[in-house]
């Protein structure tokens, strides 16, 4: 069961990026006293993605299946209170809107999206392409940014962690389990329709080579690649820098173009997220 559900005015959540594309409404968000203010290295958010003001800042997603949790984490509600409609003048009823909380200590994209990264390639609508799944904490919230019109395909290789997403995935119709080793992308090639996004955290020494085998197979041509990656399970020799660049280097050469870099500090320690655009003909 998830703790106590809590209730915000609608005031103090502040909608992604795609809620705030004309200037207008940019310049209404900065005036308001409860909205975070965007600068230049203010946090970056992403279409699907919110932050609920209070106490602390908490980075949440519209609950999917609203009412239930999936690891137990806080559940908070939004009202919109009754007001009359802007054609016929008729009383609009009240709405109630649920988030779940997104705990970036528990969830690298989260640490990276809390962290500033520009894109995430990931939006309402969109298809995902999801290595690393384990139990689904993570898949759940990329379930809600995509929401009912997206995909998640959402591959892992331990049947034990499978299992647990298996069952998540009951509840999530979005949400396509595949309990396959990422290494072999042409096992599950009937499974996975082409992708506009691919987000991977395998913790594996081959990482970028298994990110560039799933890209060449269903990421479409100007799709966004981001990848964690942990430098102990690289290699536990070298530097941090030195397994970022090298990794960096190996996703060029699967025709990933870096766009960003960032660590994942304080969330995670030795920990780096590399943003690409992919591009199958350079």
């Amino acid at each position: 069961m998830g703790q106590e559900l809590q209730c915000f005015p609608e005031e103090v959540l502040v909608a992604g990026a795609a809620h705030l594309e004309d200037e207008e409404r940019v310049e209404e968000v900065v005036e308001e006293e409860n909205l975070v203010q965007r600068g230049e290295r203010e946090l970056s958010l992403h279409p699907g993605t919110f932050i609920a003001r209070g106490k602390e800042d908490l980075l949440v997603t519209k609950n999917l299946t609203p009412g239930e949790t999936v690891y137990g984490e806080k559940r908070i509600s939004s009202e919109t209170p009754a007001q009359p409609g802007e054609t016929d003048g008729e009383l609009v009823p009240a709405t109630k809107t649920e988030y779940r909380v997104w705990n970036p200590f528990r969830s690298k994209l989260a640490a990276g999206i809390l962290g500033g990264i520009d894109s995430i390639f990931m939006r309402p609508g969109s298809k995902v392409l999801y290595l690393g799944a384990a139990s689904g904490t993570s898949v759940s919230h990329v379930s809600d940014i995509v929401g009912p019109e997206g995909t998640v395909f959402a591959v892992e290789f331990s049947h034990r962690s499978g299992r647990d997403l298996i069952n998540m995935a009951t509840h999530r119709p979005n949400i396509i389990p595949i309990i396959e080793d990422a290494r072999h992308p042409l096992k599950y090639r009937m499974l996975v329709s082409m992708v506009d996004c691919i987000f991977a955290d395998v913790a594996q020494p081959d990482q970028a080579r298994i990110v560039g085998m799933n890209a060449h197979l269903f990421l479409k041509t100007g799709g966004g690649v981001v990848v964690s990656i942990k430098a102990n399970c690289i290699d536990s020799t070298a530097p941090p820098e030195q397994v970022f660049a090298r990794e960096v280097v190996k996703l060029r050469e699967e025709k990933m173009k870096p766009k960003e870099q960032l660590t994942l500090e304080p969330f995670e320690r030795d920990h780096a997220m590399v943003a690409c655009v992919y591009n199958k003909h350079d």
